[in-house]
Order: structure tokens, then C-alpha cells, then sequence
């Protein structure tokens, strides 16, 4: 029987094998030359999808920094060949600048677009301190909480069916001391706990959507984030996965330390989601920062040797998460310097729009090493042939007939029927 395989050895939970057999209005293609084609990863490589919603510009989020026409045709394509799973912005006092009034019209066009391509959306995120709207600042505790859960639940129900995956309560650690701003969130947070917010968060988004998949994600990932996981699971509530920030501003943190990190937070059973990830290709933020939003420069040129670095770190960090099966995720966090947070060199695509070697050295992984190309396989005496591939879609032709199939691991055998 014929066999199809990756061109690089993976770790075997990444794969899956399976016997196909390909049958024709007549029964089995025998001896038959058909075209199998992988069309989709069922790992989830992430990326921001901010510039895909209309008037982000206009929004002021990036307005001194974001060139028009930054999502144009080029930038499009560079994002689909890429990814295929794409982060929207909901920041609450962004999303709602005055009370009652959304961008939500905006976040539609930019989820539909995504999912018309076939990407999976998450937003981010549902709850969060910072961000939060300045006219709620100096209502009082029960409309603060009130107006938070219909703000939780009027986007939940908004997007139920476009966008099911969310960042529940973003950094939830900090919350109740965080003082750069004042902030309701952070006043809610303080009186009635953590626990509570989380709760609240949960119980609405869940309410107007039943399918929602919610995350917790924090950059503190020390115990104190594990003792809120803690926490969070005794109360029962649905945690869909675990969200890990990994900012390397100052450097890549090196494999010995984000395996200790994953194998952490493995051991609560859930799937983790490497959330936010950059890598700088420029000078690299001094160590002695402590809140990378602290750092302000006025020029943060990328360059030929941190470029360099770029590429080599970013293949280093993506082999690793592929290495442990706790890993669901990862999201890189800017895929543009255009629109990088801090205004880093931390894109895999320059200002001019070209991409970087780091770009290029994970598409040769994701889009390689770790991906069936189109190959012609003859298919046996009983119209079948073996494939051993990276999990997820993939189509099967002959004489202009197709038919799509899914690879996973709980499966041996698929017979398919091309149409």
C-alpha cells in the first residue's frame, strides 16, 4: 500500500495515521493516481487580526503609528499563508467609547472576513482593567458590576457563532492592585475578589452563549497565577484553557525556562494557549525593566543582526511548544512593526511591508517541514493508501472530483467518496 508521510520526523502527538480509501460512484478507485492535499493545521498558529477591522485607525489605537492601507492586499496575503487563527480586539473602552455606543459593526466585518478564509476567531478580551471605559470610572459598585455584565453579555450573544473562544478575564493577578489608572474593573475587582469577577464573567458569557469556550490569560506566571487557577477550578468554573503571555522583549526566555512554565500549568489537566508572543528584532528592552510598558523610545529600529535572532528564537520557541501536548495554541502578537505593541521591532513583517526571516523561517515549518504538500498517490487494489501527516484537513481529487477529510488521532481508517 502506498504511503504518504511528513518530510520531517514530529513528535507523535502531533500526528496522526490512518488508512484512506477512495471510492468513485462505482465503488473503489483501484490503482487509481489521485491528488491528496493538506488544507488546513488543526493546531491553532495565531496572530492578531487588529488591522482587519475598519476604523481601527479612527479609534485612535495606533493612530501615529499605523500607515493607511496597512491591511491591504500584500498584508492580507502574508497574514492567510501564515495563520489560522486570528485575536479581535474588544477592549471595552475602546469598544464602547461612549455608553451605548459600539465599533461593534466594525468587529463583524473583520470576524466574517476571517471566518469567510476559514480562520478561527477568539476575542480579547471580555473583562479587563485596564482599557476599561472612563465614563464608568465614577459610578458606583452595583452599576459597575451591573453595566459589566451586560457588557459581557451583549458581546457573547453579538458574536455567538462568529467568534465562540474568548479571553474571559485578562490578568486577572494584577487586578485588584493594579494603580496606573483608575478604573472600575479594578474597584469591582478590590471589593468583591477575584473569584467574583471571574464568576460574573463566566455566568454571562455562558448565558448568551453556550458554546463560548473561555480562557483565563495573565503574564504573571508565577504561583499566584496558579493559585487563582486553583481557585477558579474548585468553584467549578468551565475553564476552556489556560492563556500564557510570553512578551520577550528582554529576551528569549530559553527552553529550560518555558518548559518548566508549561509543565506548570500542564498539570491541571487543561489545554494551554500561548497567547501573546513576541520576539524583538532589534536592541532588546534593558533587563532592569520591570513593566514592559514603562519602555518608551522615541525610534526602535529593527536590524540586520537582531533580524537574525529573530528568526533563529522564533523557530526555537515554536518547535518547543510543538514538543509538549499541553499545547493547543500559539498566537504571536503583532504580526506587523506598522502596528507592534511599544512600538518594537517585534512584527515578523518590516515597516515597508517585507517580510523578515523570522517570517520565513515558520512558514518553512508550518507550511513545510510540518505539512503534506500536494503529492499523487496510487492508490492500491482496494483503492486505498496510507497517510501519516500533521493533524488536521485534508481533500483528496481525481478527475475533477473531490472530497475533504479531517485527520486525527482517534480515527484508522476513513473511506471517502469523491463527489
Amino acid at each position: 500500500m502506498i504511503n504518504v508521510k511528513c518530510s520531517e520526523t514530529l513528535w507523535p502527538h502531533r500526528l496522526g495515521r490512518v488508512v484512506v480509501q477512495v471510492r468513485g460512484a462505482d465503488g473503489p478507485l483501484r490503482d487509481t493516481p489521485v491528488t491528496l492535499v493538506q488544507t488546513a493545521h488543526a493546531f491553532r498558529f495565531g496572530a492578531t487580526g487588529f488591522d482587519a477591522v475598519p476604523g481601527y485607525q479612527s479609534n485612535d489605537w495606533t493612530a501615529e503609528r499605523r500607515p493607511e492601507g496597512a491591511w491591504d492586499s500584500a498584508a492580507q496575503e502574508l497574514w492567510l499563508d501564515l495563520f489560522n487563527y486570528a485575536t479581535l480586539p474588544f477592549y471595552w473602552g475602546r469598544y464602547e467609547p461612549a455608553p451605548g455606543r459600539t465599533i461593534e459593526a466594525q468587529v463583524r466585518q473583520a470576524a466574517e472576513w476571517f471566518k469567510a478564509r476559514g480562520v478561527a476567531l477568539k476575542g480579547h478580551p471580555l473583562t479587563w482593567h485596564t482599557l476599561a471605559p472612563a465614563w464608568l470610572a465614577e459610578r458606583p459598585l452595583d452599576q459597575v458590576e451591573e453595566t459589566l455584565r451586560g457588557r459581557v453579555r451583549r458581546e457573547a450573544r453579538a458574536f455567538a457563532g462568529l467568534v465562540d473562544w474568548w479571553d474571559s478575564v485578562n490578568e486577572s493577578v494584577i487586578a485588584p492592585v493594579f494603580v496606573k489608572e483608575p478604573n472600575a474593573v479594578t474597584r469591582l475587582t478590590r471589593a468583591k475578589g477575584r473569584l467574583h469577577v471571574l464568576k460574573l464573567t463566566f455566568e454571562e458569557a455562558l448565558a448568551a452563549n453556550p458554546d463560548a469556550q473561555l480562557l483565563l490569560n495573565d503574564f504573571d506566571l508565577s504561583t499566584a497565577y496558579e493559585c487563582l487557577i486553583e481557585a477558579v477550578l474548585e468553584a467549578g468554573l468551565p475553564v476552556s484553557g489556560i492563556g500564557l503571555q510570553t512578551h520577550m522583549h528582554q529576551g528569549f526566555r530559553g527552553e529550560e525556562e518555558l518548559n518548566q512554565v508549561i509543565d506548570r500549568f500542564a498539570r491541571y489537566g487543561l489545554p494551554l494557549h500561548f497567547t501573546e508572543t513576541t520576539l524583538v528584532s532589534g536592541d532588546l528592552m534593558p533587563e532592569e525593566i520591570v513593566d514592559l510598558n514603562d519602555y518608551q523610545v522615541a525610534d526602535w529600529p529593527t536590524t540586520t543582526a537582531g533580524e537574525e535572532r529573530q528568526a533563529e528564537e522564533a523557530v526555537r520557541h515554536y518547535r518547543l511548544l510543538m514538543a509538549h501536548p499541553a499545547v493547543q495554541a500559539a498566537t504571536y502578537w503583532d504580526v506587523f512593526d506598522s502596528n507592534a505593541w511599544l512600538d518594537a521591532p517585534s512584527g515578523l513583517v518590516r515597516r515597508d511591508g517585507t517580510p523578515k526571516p523570522a517570517y520565513h523561517a515558520l512558514r518553512d515549518l508550518v507550511k513545510g517541514a510540518w505539512w503534506i504538500r500536494p503529492t499523487e498517490v496510487i492508490t492500491d487494489h482496494e483503492g486505498r493508501f496510507n497517510l501519516e501527516g500533521f493533524l488536521g484537513s485534508y481533500e483528496v481529487a481525481a478527475a475533477g472530483k473531490t472530497a475533504a477529510f479531517d485527520l486525527d488521532r482517534g480515527t484508522s481508517a476513513i473511506p471517502l467518496e469523491l463527489k
